[in-house]
């Protein structure tokens, strides 16, 4: 705040002149006119065909915007937006307000030569017109359109275009704001409504042919695990009919329990077997020779032969499960066979008792019930056999079977999971790309409007440049502040001088207690006597009477005789009379005395350095009487231009550095400085004048009201013992 208030000035003047010099060069701004648009996207909270399909909810619409900000500005899109606006300003015959101004008329004019625009709209509409000026814009040779369009600056240029189109998300909803801005209204507004409709077909179409392509590597996924799947299904029924199986599992349980009971009822067979064949061997040795003869008999033996083969194609049948028809008709002809071996058997049988005494027609017939039973025995036991052996020939076929039809059904299985994920992922994408062609395209909520006013940034290039102008200022102040060596606060003097400030005095044009600077110049001044005093009061013994106070400065002008006029007038007010030796500044300036201040101008001298007396400053006219003063103010000439006074500086008891803010404090004032302290014996005070108000807390008025009164007879009475004391010592002083 200290700073910019001493650079007020800088900056006030500095923002107005760069505010001024903009207003002055912006006076032949162009006018630009700012169509608006409002786009509703739905990419964050629309609502799709796959809205309910999604577990769970994940926000693309940040990347989905940037997709739709990329294409509006990619260079395809500028130049169909700048194409379709030469499209529709190229027959224009003279300049039309709601399409295009004369300005951009004359341009169009000036860039395609007329026979060219004439061989361009002669006998063609809007469609045709836009592929002609297309293909020129795309040719591979140089041509007036494609300059016009892509290599100069005109309103429908591609680098202008995309310079002077701006789109923006409106946080956070799904809105899309557009604008355009031109010098010519009609062309803001036709060149959004094409920015628009672009947009929207470029942006759509990028996405159907994303989806496209999803969709036509599904359906060849999808056509490729149906082509695997059918061949794992044609290898699985091959394999069924060549091995004539229905169900593998099935069947191989059946076969294996069929065995078991096909094994359990051959033994029971076998057994009914040989019971049937040892009672037939018994009947035939009872019957004798008749039993022979009947064996030797072709007849019998044919019907019994018969009989076998009915037999056995009847227990065939039955363990086939053939039809109940057949099974009936065979069930006939074994009977038919058992009566006609019966028969036989009576017309061959001549004798009537076997040699036991049993009739031999009961001993045929149980021949005959053996007979037959062994014979069906023996027809089912070769069929049991025949069984037995083909159930052990599938047994035998199955264990290979098996793992060769596991691995035919984990390839089917296999195959089956393939081609239904890959028609979930087709429909899945079918889906995606139905939803684009449905809800794809953008919604325009604003239309762009027709701007009828102009904006003007004149105003607004006026207050960039005042801030550029409050920039500079504060650049320069921060400039001057790091860079410049001068004292600005009694910090920095304290760091520069490399001694504490036992005072600092403001610019004081009064003293009175009515005024800030006043109080703080009194009770500064009260301060520095005070310390003044007490190295007076330490060097007692040490220093003769009366006390010497030498104020100094390095250079001139820091406002050594302002401090000097004031300490004497306080010591003054105090009673004490004070003798104030200074450098004579002018001719005429002789020893005076104004209420108890003496003041005493002296030559300034070549030989200062030599003076070893305050006496001896001044010539014979100038009476001066060290032991009629209290105190003695002694100024100095600045160190930076004249001798130091060595022997004075030695008898000083108190000397006061005097500095001003904004002077220089560099190498040299260092030096001189050093030198002083190396001579003066004595304490040496610092004080800093033109000090800002704000580094100063002033005394209140009441507090500068309440001021010590002056005694009226201690000073005098003092005085008097003083001046008889120094008499006395000047007496012993001749005795001696």
């Amino acid at each position: 705040m200290r700073l910019l208030k001493q650079h007020a000035l800088w900056f006030i003047l500095i923002p107005a002149v760069t505010a001024v010099s903009v207003y002055f060069f912006t006076k032949d701004d162009p006018r630009l006119y700012k169509s608006q648009a409002t786009l509703y996207t739905g990419l964050a909270s629309g609502y799709s065909l796959l809205t309910d399909q999604q577990a769970g909810f994940i926000d693309h619409s940040g990347a989905a915007f940037e997709n739709l900000l990329t294409t509006l500005n990619s260079r395809e899109t500028r130049l169909q937006i700048a194409v379709s606006l030469l499209t529709q300003h190229l027959p224009l015959e003279k300049p039309d307000g709601k399409i295009l101004s004369a300005p951009g008329f004359q341009a169009i004019r000036q860039a395609i030569p007329e026979n060219l625009r004439r061989s361009l709209i002669q006998n063609a509409d809007y469609v045709t017109l836009y592929r002609r000026i297309d293909s020129l814009t795309r040719s591979p040779l140089d041509n007036p359109v494609q300059h016009f369009l892509l290599k100069s600056e005109s309103y429908c240029s591609v680098w202008v275009i995309g310079k002077k189109m701006k789109a923006s998300r409106r946080n956070p909803s799904d809105m899309l704001d557009m604008e355009y801005e031109s010098d010519d209204p009609a062309v803001a507004k036709h060149t959004l409504d094409y920015a628009i409709s672009i947009l929207n077909k470029r942006y759509t179409t990028l996405k159907t042919a994303e989806t496209n392509s999803v969709v036509s590597y599904y359906e060849t996924q999808s056509a490729q695990a149906k082509k695997k799947l059918d061949e794992a299904e044609s290898k699985l029924r091959a394999f069924n009919v060549q091995h004539k199986v229905l169900n593998f599992e099935e069947e191989t349980k059946n076969a294996a329990a069929s065995r078991e009971l096909f094994t359990s009822d051959y033994n029971k067979e076998l057994m009914q077997n040989r019971a049937a064949k040892a009672a037939m061997d018994a009947l035939n040795k009872r019957m004798g020779q008749q039993g022979v003869l009947l064996a030797t008999n072709s007849d019998l033996k044919a019907k019994q032969a018969e009989l076998t083969e009915a037999q056995s194609q009847l227990i065939n049948a039955q363990a086939y499960g053939q039809a109940q028809n057949v099974i009936s008709r065979l069930q006939n002809r074994v009977d038919q066979a058992t009566e006609a071996l019966k028969t036989t058997a009576r017309n061959y049988s001549t004798a009537e008792n076997s040699p036991e005494g049993i009739p031999q027609r009961t001993l045929l017939n149980e021949w005959l019930e053996k007979v037959i039973d062994f014979e069906e025995s023996s027809a089912r036991l070769e069929v049991f056999k025949s069984r037995m052996s083909e159930y052990q020939t599938k047994t035998n076929e199955y264990g290979p079977l098996e793992s060769q039809l596991r691995q035919l059904k984990r390839e089917l299985e296999l195959a089956e999971k393939e081609y239904m994920a890959s028609v979930q992922y087709l429909n899945q994408a079918i889906t995606h790309r139905q939803d684009i062609a449905v809800d794809g395209a953008l919604t325009v909520l604003d239309a762009p409007n027709f701007p009828y006013e102009a904006q003007s940034k004149r105003w607004l290039f006026v207050a960039l440049g005042f801030g550029v102008g409050l920039f500079l200022a504060l650049v320069l102040t921060g400039l001057r502040f790091w860079f410049d060596r001068r004292i600005s606060s009694p910090e920095q003097a304290e760091k520069l001088i490399g001694r504490p400030i036992s005072a600092v005095f403001p610019v004081v044009k009064q003293f009175s207690i009515n005024s800030k600077a006043g109080r703080t110049a009194l009770s500064m001044l009260e301060q520095l006597c005070n310390a003044i005093n007490f190295e007076i009061v330490r060097s007692t013994g040490t220093k003769s009477f009366p006390p010497i106070i030498t104020l100094f400065s390095v250079r001139s002008k820091q406002g050594k005789t302002w401090t000097a006029h004031s300490l004497s007038r306080v010591y003054a007010e105090a009673g004490q009379q004070v003798a104030y030796c200074y450098p004579r500044l002018a001719d005429n300036q002789e020893k005076i005395e104004q209420e108890g201040v003496t003041f005493f101008p002296y030559t300034r001298r070549s030989d200062l350095m030599n003076v070893t007396e305050i006496e001896f400053l001044f010539d014979e006219e100038t009476k001066f009487d060290a032991s009629q003063y209290d105190r003695i103010i002694l100024e100095i000439p600045a160190l930076i231009s004249n001798p130091i006074p060595l022997y004075l500086i030695n008898q000083s008891t108190v000397s006061i550095l005097v500095t001003d803010v904004n002077s220089f404090w560099s190498q040299t004032e260092k030096k001189v400085l050093e030198m002083y302290l190396k001579v003066a014996s004595h304490p040496v005070l610092a004080v800093l004048n033109r000090v800002d108000g704000s580094y100063l807390d002033a005394p209140t008025k009441l507090d500068s009201e309440q001021r010590p009164v002056q005694p009226e007879h201690s000073l005098a009475v003092q005085r008097t013992l003083r001046s008889l004391e120094n008499q006395r010592t000047f007496q012993y002083g001749k005795i001696s």
